[in-house]
């Protein structure tokens, strides 16, 4: 079977970028160059390995003996972000534990082991050494239930497995999925029947009086049409007392750089409209309301978490034939361990998380099943990286947004060549293929097999979906994210096309807990967090704690989905 990924470009690419990457000062150096390359040779193999370890070749390890006799290997999955670490312990017996752990900050700490068998946690400048015992503080980060255990201080984190929160409406759909034949059917079967245009939304237009304060920065959608309209936002924005105006921008209120607008598709400018690439707007998507919400990455740095199960690793049921074979995965495997996932922003970073929402599809919905993508590089299961380590290959022509380790955040369709950027990428997450590419849609929008676009068992396409975009205006990039209440992917490619945006990307769909957003408003002063959701039906989604309140989703709880998340810069 054909795998489009070069090994003859992969070894040049790996070898150069290893020579010309500088190395960490301290702690765990990545390995030689020809190991490197030796590596990325076999990670353009049909099936790399039986392990996550088989992705990532620029892991290097420290081995230790303690005055007991126990054996402790600390894996560095990738010494270039110098974040996740994997510490090995075998005792006498034989049996081996296996520790993930996370440094709280890469740039200040580097991690190793002592010649007595201790973890030595040590910053940059000296400063703070922190000697972590395996049976002290560890066991006791081991046992506390935690999803992050502190240890050193809070300057590292332990990650506990722990269950991630769902729906009742998605733990159906698993059940089904996992326990019962043509589970995948199932639900489909009821997705078309009961949740076609469930959650479409049209709202009432207001009589036409000032709209509030417009951002200049980020103009106004190519739109024939604006009239003022009341959206079941769930944002506190400035000068949107009497309403919104079509396809303007409006700042959230104590959110700097955060910024909302609204609209319908039936209200795209014509010029828009007539660039090839889509299909026309029914009657129905073009009155339902997008709900669009912007970061000026200035004020931002963006993250990644895969949830506690997904996306998983396994196979796709979709591909068939030539697009799979009888190992565990289309990488070899069909578990991330040891490493571990926890689904929920590291406490570290909690008090300057500013927004969130949802990641890709699952795993079952994350491959090809018709088309010439479903026939070779095992069916394109979508992939994903996160904290410097990849969980599933990233494969050329698929939409990606990564970012790298200089802050530079990037949505475009793969390449081959891209792999020169595996020491500097922080996150990646795969999607399927471009809504958007160089400003206008792209070339499978209309092709519901060759797009993979998902929908109802009978093909219909029209459903709640989500997407997000990247769009540079004066110099500064953009973030853009989009809540369609009841979308085709050419109303998702008109709607991106019309705000400008340079490359966008379709997110998950079906329910708003799939399609989640939420903007965290902070008050330093009673130390709390007030949630905002980007549609109020959205708050739905958040559990309920005992005195009522509602927790931040990905904040206060694990949680089964991927997400992004933003946070201030420092």
């Amino acid at each position: 079977m054909p795998v489009t990924i070069s090994a003859r470009v992969l070894i040049a690419s790996a070898v150069s970028t290893a020579l010309a990457a500088p190395l960490s000062a301290e702690g765990i150096a990545p390995p030689d160059p020809s190991v490197v390359a030796e590596r990325i040779a076999q990670m353009s193999a049909p099936i790399p390995g039986n392990s996550v370890y088989a992705l990532n070749p620029f892991h290097n390890d420290a081995i230790a003996t303690a005055s007991d006799g126990t054996s402790l290997r600390l894996v560095s999955l990738n010494p270039y972000r110098n974040s996740w670490y994997v510490l090995e312990v075998t005792g006498d017996g034989g049996r081996t534990r296996t520790f993930h752990l996370e440094n709280a900050d890469p740039a200040e700490w580097t991690l190793n082991l002592s010649s007595d068998g201790e973890l030595m946690l040590e910053s940059a400048d000296d400063a703070f050494t922190c000697a972590a015992p395996i049976d002290g503080e560890l066991e006791e980060a081991a046992s506390s239930g935690l999803p992050y255990a502190p240890v050193c201080d809070w300057s590292l984190f332990l990650r506990n497995a722990t269950q991630g929160n769902r729906s009742s409406r998605e733990a159906v759909a698993d059940f089904l999925r996992d326990n019962v034949l043509f589970g995948d059917s199932i639900v489909n079967l009821i997705k078309g029947a009961f949740y076609e245009d469930a959650f479409m939304v049209s709202s009432d237009e207001a009589e036409a009086e000032d709209p509030g304060d417009v951002v200049a920065i980020l103009g106004q959608a190519q739109l024939d049409s604006r009239p003022i309209m009341r959206p079941r936002t769930g944002l506190d924005l400035i000068g949107a007392e009497a309403g919104m105006e079509a396809g303007s921008w409006y700042a959230v209120a104590d959110a700097p750089g955060i910024y909302a607008s609204v609209m319908q598709p039936g209200q795209i400018s014509q010029f828009v409209l007539q660039v090839p690439g889509a299909n026309y707007l029914d009657g129905v998507e073009g009155r339902a309301d997008v709900n669009l919400v912007a970061f000026d990455m200035s004020h931002f740095e963006i993250g990644y978490e895969v949830g506690t199960d997904h996306p998983r690793v396994n196979w796709s049921p979709r591909p068939s034939g030539a697009g799979r074979t009888n190992s565990a995965g289309p990488d070899g495997f069909n578990t991330t361990e040891p490493l571990v996932r926890t689904g929920m922003i590291p406490p570290s970073l909690t008090d300057r998380v500013a927004a969130s929402f949802t990641g890709g599809f699952k795993r079952e919905h994350g491959a090809w099943r018709f088309g010439p993508m479903s026939q070779f590089n095992w069916g394109h299961h979508y992939g994903f990286m996160q904290n410097g380590v990849m969980l599933s290959r990233l494969w050329p022509g698929l939409s990606t947004l990564y970012m790298l380790d200089d802050g530079t955040i990037e949505m475009r369709a793969w390449t081959e060549e891209d792999v020169a950027l595996l020491p500097h990428i922080v996150f990646a997450r795969q999607n399927g293929v471009p809504l958007i590419e160089n400003g206008v849609p792209g070339e499978q929008v209309t092709s519901w097999g060759g797009g993979n676009w998902s929908g109802s068992a009978e093909a219909n396409l029209r459903t709640v979906r989500s997407g997000v975009c990247l769009r540079r205006a004066a110099d500064r990039d953009f973030l853009i994210y989009a809540y369609f209440s009841s979308a085709t992917p050419s109303a998702q490619a008109r709607t991106f096309q019309a705000y400008g945006c340079d490359h966008a990307m379709l997110l998950d769909m079906n329910s708003p807990e799939l399609t989640y957003s939420a903007v965290y408003i902070h008050d330093d002063e009673d130390e709390e967090i007030e949630i905002q959701h980007l549609v109020s039906g959205m708050a739905e989604v958040d559990l309920v704690g005992r005195d009522g309140t509602r927790l931040p989703r990905f904040l206060s709880y694990a949680d089964n989905r991927d997400f992004f998340y933003l946070i201030r810069r420092e």
